[in-house]
């Protein structure tokens, strides 16, 4: 509509007076306001290290358990363990490169001594073993995280379920071969802890940061099982677990 200026478009006078008629300039004409993309290039790089630091944080491995402390004492009818294996699997969260929470179970499984299976001859055992459950927390901090050969410490605590087995050989399955029982076992449950220290081996990635690691590590489990007094009890249990595996 005529005389109906436009809120869009503002004039300009160029020196042409009075006379000259102002030349209409739109606002859409200008250039436009900065985007940000340099800004958004920064958060998306700032996003990009975040995803890259922070996120779930994963570990699986095996390996052997070495009994120390009270399971290698020849006192009060010990030792208790020998040598045995162990599987670890660990799910958690990474709050930083050089910060990790992890929540691990393990299972351990170590035979019996001969001596010791032995006080149960008289029901036919034969042999025998050990079996520890655990779900635990444990921390891990990187203390070299940008390096593609790390070192970390860790350690935590939580549930344990141990079992002492004794076992005996029956008659027999349908190919004729004999069938392991148990004949006797026991069992408690009680918190324990552990620390260690890691060794890892960065893997992948095109400049060496890949997120995959191998690493071997050792820690001291300590399990709080009750001394040899009480009912289930044979003192408390002090193991050495070595693991190898790869961890996210």
């Amino acid at each position: 509509m005529a005389g109906k200026s436009n809120s869009n478009e503002f004039h300009l006078d160029f020196g042409g007076g009075s006379g000259s008629e102002a030349a209409p300039y739109s606002s859409s004409a200008l250039p436009e306001a900065s985007s940000g993309s340099g800004m958004g290039a920064a958060q998306e790089k700032h996003g990009w290290k975040r995803v890259a630091s922070h996120g779930l944080a994963l570990d699986l491995g095996a390996g052997f358990n070495a009994p120390i402390g009270n399971d290698t004492s020849t006192g009060g009818g010990g030792p208790f363990i020998t040598w045995g294996g162990n599987v670890t699997a660990g799910a958690g969260l990474h709050f930083s490169r050089r910060v990790s929470l992890l929540g691990e179970f393990q299972f351990i499984d170590d035979k019996l001594p001969g001596a010791f299976i032995g006080d149960f001859s008289a029901y036919g055992a034969t042999n025998g073993n050990t079996h520890i459950i655990s779900i635990t927390a444990d921390p891990v901090v990187d203390l070299f995280p940008k390096s593609t050969n790390g070192v970390y410490v860790t350690g935590g605590g939580g549930y344990y379920h141990k079992s002492t087995n004794f076992n005996a050989v029956e008659c027999c399955d349908y190919l004729g071969y004999g069938v392991p029982v148990t004949i006797n076992s026991f069992s408690s449950d009680q918190l324990g802890g552990n620390l260690g220290l890691g060794y890892t081996r960065r893997l992948g990635g095109v400049y060496g940061d890949g997120k995959m690691k191998l690493f071997a590590e050792a820690r001291y489990l300590y399990i709080h099982t009750p001394p040899i007094t009480e009912t289930n009890g044979l003192g408390r249990t002090e193991l050495i677990p070595v693991t190898l595996g790869v961890r996210w």
